[in-house]
């Protein structure tokens, strides 16, 4: 069992993702105004009637995996990034999303709650075991009480590569 207490914001270490390989990366919709942050590793879903990303839509949950940009490499690592608003003129965002399939491996840090502030503490409250099943809650973080439309299952208590506490997870469902 382990407490997954991060700092920053969430990240992702793809170990085997799917859509690397045949292609089924999105990134065209502009996220609801009303999201404010994504962080990487926090699921959305691609409301294409409804021209935009959101955590309401008909669409399938996707995993954000936006492309990590940073201007200090002696202050930042991944855990300083996360999509913002505040970070766009228009403030509007288009994160870039990897539809998930079973068989897809990954390392989070990403679970049950958000950072929006980005430099303060995560902290779910729950321990996680191996054998654990998550799946996106109504804010799209992984969570034991998540919707359980798409399920992720925690193969391994691993860390990330900053060497925060994580989760290697598996698609099973």
């Amino acid at each position: 069992m382990a407490t997954i207490k991060r700092i920053g914001f969430g990240q992702v270490e793809p170990n085997h993702l799917s859509a690397q390989g045949n292609r089924q990366i999105y990134a065209q919709l502009p996220a609801d105004p009303a999201i404010k942050v994504l962080e990487n590793g926090q699921f959305v879903k691609y409301n294409y009637a409804a021209n935009k990303v959101d955590f309401e839509g008909e669409g399938e949950w996707m995993l954000v995996f936006n492309e990590v940009k940073l201007y200090d490499d002696g202050r930042e690592s991944y855990k300083d990034f996360a999509l913002q608003t505040k970070h766009y003129t228009e403030e509007v965002m288009t994160p870039r999303v990897f539809k998930t399939n079973i068989g897809d491996i990954f390392t989070t840090n990403c679970l049950e709650v958000g950072n929006t502030a980005g430099d303060l503490e995560a902290d779910p409250a729950k321990e996680f075991a191996i054998g654990d099943e998550l799946s996106p809650n109504e804010n799209g973080y992984l969570s034991l009480a998540g919707d359980g439309t798409v399920v992720f299952q925690i193969v391994k208590i691993y860390t990330m590569p900053d060497g925060q506490p994580g989760v290697k997870l598996m698609r099973i469902r």
